[in-house]
């Protein structure tokens, strides 16, 4: 493309967005800045590139005849920011492709790619719960773990395009009170997705407090279940949620400690057991070297649609990322 691109010139006028993960591909139109309404949903197609790319045709063409409009998508994987090839364990079709510009190619319209945890996190920082704060750290905890890290209303990304990644490369402690009596108990470090031993994403999304439970009393239930059994006083449900807040709190602590972050905006499935996020913000307080006296870890305002109003955001303001 010459001159001046879709995206420059796209701060007012409509752009289009999607949010993949590895179950739907939710598609999105935004008319104007701060307005994004989803219009249309469909089966990921995680193991095909020809049918991943019709899906997305299919969607552009029900929804975005005009091939002036750019797109923004907002999906899980690592992206390199040299060459722009992608790694999503959820969606195999398009590891290993330069994504943005082969989709460019076959939707015939400018196309960039996003990570959809640093999606979220621009969408809290800039229209959510972290309006007002210079330094906001989104911690995903859905199924697994993610985050993301906006420093003046911009994605914090570095040379090496990635931000905000606590969920891998950070250890969890090998012991943990889960009685409250001053005593250890050793938790076996688990492998992780990304190859290591023991990374915070093994515990702490809805699979790791099931993980926890199952290491802790051999039983396995549903993350839902136990903290359902947790808030009505089962004594193995609060030893399992007591051994998760404090596995959890110390790395997160330490992420704050490190840059300096004045609100922890929580996304994903977890996020909506408030009991939960509440025991949460108490222990990450206790660790964090400056005190904190308000509400420091809090429910994120846009967890359903932070993928779609993130993208919608780097599409007009393609400046607050690199990408």
């Amino acid at each position: 493309m010459n001159g001046t691109t879709g995206f420059e010139q796209r701060r007012s006028g409509r752009v289009v967005v999607a949010d993949i993960g590895g179950s739907f591909i939710r598609f999105g139109v935004s008319d104007a800045p701060g307005s994004v309404r989803q219009v249309d949903s469909v089966p990921t197609p995680i193991g095909s590139w020809e049918e991943f790319v019709e899906a997305l045709k299919l969607l552009a063409g029900r929804h975005a005849r005009e091939s002036d409009w750019p797109m923004v998508i907002s999906m899980a994987g690592a992206i390199e920011p040299v060459d722009g090839v992608i790694c999503s364990s959820n969606i195999p079709s398009v590891t290993g492709r330069r994504l943005g510009p082969e989709l460019t190619s076959h939707l015939g319209r400018e196309v960039r790619i996003a990570n959809d945890a640093a999606c979220v996190a621009l969408a809290e920082a800039v229209e959510g719960a972290g309006v007002g704060h210079d330094v906001v750290f989104c911690a995903v905890l859905g199924s697994g773990v993610g985050g993301g890290l906006v420093m003046d209303g911009r994605l914090a990304g570095g040379p090496s395009g990635i931000s905000g990644e606590w969920g891998h490369g950070m250890p969890v402690s090998a012991y943990v009170d889960v009685d409250g009596d001053g005593s250890a108990q050793p938790i076996a470090p688990l492998r992780c997705g990304c190859g290591r031993m023991g990374c915070v994403d093994t515990i702490g999304g809805a699979r790791g407090i099931e993980r926890l439970n199952d290491l802790l009393h051999g039983e396995q239930k549903d993350s839902r279940v136990i903290i359902d059994e947790w808030q009505n006083g089962s004594r193995p449900a609060r030893r399992t949620v007591t051994a998760y807040i404090a596995l959890v709190s110390e790395p997160l602590a330490a992420v704050v400690n490190i840059t300096g972050a004045s609100v922890v905006p929580i996304c994903g499935g977890l996020s909506n057991a408030a009991p939960l996020i509440d025991a949460l913000d108490s222990a990450v307080r206790k660790r964090t070297l400056w005190k904190v006296r308000e509400r420091l870890v809090v429910p994120g305002m846009l967890r359903r649609d932070g993928g779609l109003i993130g993208a919608a955001i780097i599409a007009r303001h393609p400046q607050r990322t690199k990408i």
